[in-house]
C-alpha cells in the first residue's frame, strides 16, 4: 500500500477552496473579536430601512454565520456541490452565480418582510413620527432588527444548478438508506422551504424565503446562461 494518500482538498475547484477559507475566517473572526468589534451588528444585512442597515451587508452577509452547526452544514453542501458545479460551468461563471444567488436570496427576503410592514403599517417603511398600534411594535421590532446572516442563499442556488445540470446523480441522505435521483430531492428540498416559511412556525428563525430566493436566482441564471450537462459527465 502506498503511504502516500491523496488529500480530499486537493481536488477542490479554486472558487471553492477561496469562499470555504474565506468563510472559516470570518467565522473565526467573529468570536476572537467578540465585544471589540460585533461582526454580526456590522457585516450580517438587515431589512433595508432598518438603521442598522449598510450597503456591503448584502455582500459581507454571506460569509456571516451563527454557529458551529450553521456554518458546517453550509460549508458541507459547498464541499460536496460546489466543485462538480464549478468544474462544469467554469469559475468565473461560478462566482458569478455564487453572489447573485446570494444577493438574490436578501433581495427575496427583503420583499417578503416589505409585505408584512405593508401588511402592519400600511407602508413598506416607517417613519420616526409614524403612529403604530402596540400589537405591531414587536413584530416591527423583530424585522428591523434580527440580522440575516448565512450563505445559504448562495448554496441553494448552486443546488438547484447542481440539480439541473445532473438531475439523474444519486445522491444519498442521512435518513434514507436508499439512493434518490439529485432530480426528486432538489425539489423535495425546496417545496419544504416554501411550506416551513409559508408556516411561520413559532420558534423558527430560520429565514426560509432567503432559501428560496436564491434557488430562484439559481433557476433563472441556469436558464439565461442556458448552462447543460457536460457531454463527457459519465
Amino acid at each position: 500500500m502506498s503511504a502516500y494518500r491523496q488529500s480530499p482538498f486537493s481536488n477542490l475547484s479554486p472558487v471553492v477552496k477561496n469562499l470555504l477559507i474565506i468563510n472559516i475566517i470570518f467565522f473565526i473572526a467573529t468570536y476572537l473579536l467578540g465585544s471589540r468589534f460585533d461582526m454580526v451588528r456590522w457585516l450580517s444585512v438587515f431589512y433595508f430601512n432598518s438603521p442598522l442597515f449598510r450597503p456591503w451587508q448584502i455582500i459581507s452577509y454571506m460569509f456571516m454565520h451563527g454557529g458551529i452547526a450553521h456554518i458546517f452544514f453550509n460549508m458541507f453542501a459547498l464541499f460536496m456541490f460546489g466543485p462538480i458545479v464549478e468544474y462544469s460551468i467554469g469559475s468565473k461563471r461560478f462566482f458569478n452565480l455564487y453572489f447573485i444567488c446570494g444577493i438574490g436570496a436578501i433581495l427575496l427576503q427583503w420583499m417578503v418582510q416589505a409585505i408584512e410592514v405593508h401588511n402592519l403599517v400600511g407602508a413598506f417603511t416607517i417613519s420616526e413620527n409614524q403612529i403604530v398600534s402596540p400589537d405591531a411594535i414587536a413584530k416591527l421590532k423583530d424585522i428591523y432588527t434580527t440580522p440575516i446572516l448565512g450563505a445559504s442563499g448562495a448554496i441553494f442556488g448552486i443546488l438547484v444548478a447542481f440539480g439541473m445540470l445532473f438531475p439523474n446523480m444519486e445522491l444519498f441522505l442521512f435518513f434514507i438508506p436508499i439512493p434518490i435521483k439529485a432530480k426528486y430531492i432538489v425539489p423535495g428540498y425546496i417545496l419544504l422551504e416554501l411550506w416551513l416559511g409559508v408556516g411561520q412556525y413559532g420558534g423558527d428563525n430560520v429565514a426560509h424565503f432567503a432559501h428560496l430566493g436564491g434557488a430562484l436566482f439559481g433557476f433563472i441564471m441556469v436558464k439565461i446562461w442556458r448552462l447543460q450537462r457536460p457531454n463527457n459527465f459519465y
